[in-house]
């Protein structure tokens, strides 16, 4: 009976033959390589239960092997090997995610003891994981609401990069949720007790986004009257969060470039280079990889960024959670608010669970605190929504009655096509507000409208920042 299938990396024949022999002899399946190179092609092409390594090899050693184990497949434990024991390279093995360290020589027992413990940890570990799993799957993953097997391969994408400091990149439409999954991502690492640093790069001008994620020192420039710390360096030892990393000018892309690559940075007007450990993650809803094409983003910061992707689906592509995020929602508005709300009328949720929402989970949110606002009833109608169908405009028009000329079937026929016209309109803007979390400038901008006149539409259209008339 098979105990388990190991893979053995050492560049001695005779500590390859001998781990072999004593590991065969306990009913384990054990593979042998003799270069850490070797061992990375053997773990792209085949699985292990755990990986015994030597740690001082020519070419690749032990703990690069370490190091791209926990990318390729990080539930597989590893063992090292090092005829240099020291209690700094043991911390150091440890810190990188080794399950244990032994010294040369060593006995068959002592093998045998800790290849039985490694396994034994990684099936309680295992454990842990598909108890996870199954939860997220009945409730979703972190804040994250939803059971659809798309956002299933989500879920599943987040927990395996955790485990690593590949760089990230999360793309998908506003009000998806990329944030959130940056955030689980880091609550999910090693890094989950060092600082969680989120930047919005469209909401600052160049010089002020260069400074803030690089700092500056005293005098670097007009109004610099006092050295600042970047967003880099508070986030040592964590994750930093570049939201709409497509807004960032092409010249601080190269600084970015610069400092991802060396893992180093120099403030404004500085000439100190500080070292930086941060996972990175980056967010976008725009085609990075058609925006370097045009010229509007550099092709190596791009190739740079989406080591890992991450693309979040759009509402209207997993139609099968909008039941249970309304429920979510009615929860959260009912409680913050006070009112005892039951459900939704069957026509409302009918309407709700074929809408487009441009705007994603944002606009769905959005909509349902707005609806239990302004519900009087214990069951939220469709009067309660003040949601445009841009689908059937005409189904809200009242027609209180029959024209009974043509003076008047002309008359009726004006006032609907103007009361169609504002309706329209009412959705365009209201979208536009949705899919910009409701920034006045950012919406203008996406729809080509001056901000001036996008503002008089809203005020003629009665409709406020906060999205209430």
């Amino acid at each position: 009976m098979e105990n388990g299938r190991l893979l053995i990396v050492d560049d001695e024949a005779v500590i390859r033959d001998g781990l072999k022999r004593i590991l065969e002899g306990e009913s384990f399946v054990v593979e042998t390589c003799s270069s850490g190179f070797h061992a990375i092609e053997i773990l792209q092409q085949r699985e292990f239960d755990l990986i015994i390594t030597d740690l001082k090899m020519p070419g690749m050693s032990g703990m690069e092997v370490l190091k791209s184990v926990r990318t390729l497949q990080p539930d597989i434990p590893v063992i090292l090997i090092t005829g240099y024991a020291s209690v700094d390279t043991a911390v150091e093995a440890m810190k990188n995610g080794a399950s244990d360290y032994i010294s040369k020589p060593f006995g068959p027992d002592v093998i045998l003891e800790k290849v039985q413990k490694a396994l034994s940890q990684r099936t309680l570990s295992l454990d842990d994981i598909s108890l996870k799993e199954d939860i997220n799957r009945q409730h979703g993953f972190h804040q994250f609401i939803g059971e659809s097997k798309e956002m299933q391969k989500v879920y599943h994408r987040i927990m395996h990069v955790s485990a690593t400091n590949s760089t990230v990149l999360i793309t998908g439409e506003s009000g998806t949720g990329k944030e959130l999954a940056a955030r689980a991502i880091h609550d999910n690492s090693l890094r989950k007790d060092k600082p969680f640093v989120a930047v919005d790069c469209s909401s600052l001008a160049e010089t002020l986004l260069e400074s803030e994620l690089f700092g500056h020192v005293k005098g670097s420039f007009t109004g610099a009257v006092q050295a600042k710390t970047g967003l880099f360096k508070i986030a040592d030892g964590g994750t930093l969060f570049l939201d709409e990393v497509s807004n960032i000018s092409l010249s601080t892309q190269a600084k970015l470039l610069r400092a991802i690559q060396e893992r180093k940075i120099t403030p404004i007007g500085g000439t100190q280079l500080l070292p930086i450990d941060i996972h990175l993650v980056a967010a976008t809803n725009k085609n990075l990889k058609t925006m370097a094409s045009e010229g509007l983003f550099r092709e190596d910061l791009y190739f740079r960024l989406n080591i890992i992707p991450i693309t979040l689906p759009a509402l209207r592509d997993r139609k099968h959670d909008i039941p249970i995020l309304i429920r979510h929602f009615l929860k959260k508005y009912t409680t913050d608010i006070g009112k005892e709300i039951r459900g939704v009328a069957p026509d409302v949720m009918s309407f709700l669970e074929n809408y487009e929402y441009p705007g994603n989970v944002r606009e769905l949110e959005n909509i349902i605190e707005r609806a239990v606002v302004l519900a009087e009833g214990d069951v939220i109608r469709n009067e309660d929504l003040e949601l445009w169908d841009s689908k059937d405009t005409s189904s809200n028009i009242m027609i209180e009655r029959i024209p009974m000329n043509a003076e008047e079937l002309k008359e009726m026929k004006r006032h609907i096509r103007d009361h169609a016209m504002e309706s329209l309109e009412s959705l365009f803007v209201r979208n536009a507000l949705e899919r910009n979390n409701w920034n006045v400038t950012r919406a203008a901008e996406e729809t080509g409208i001056l901000r001036p006149n996008f503002q008089g539409m809203m005020k003629k259209l009665g409709i406020s920042v906060r999205g209430e008339h």
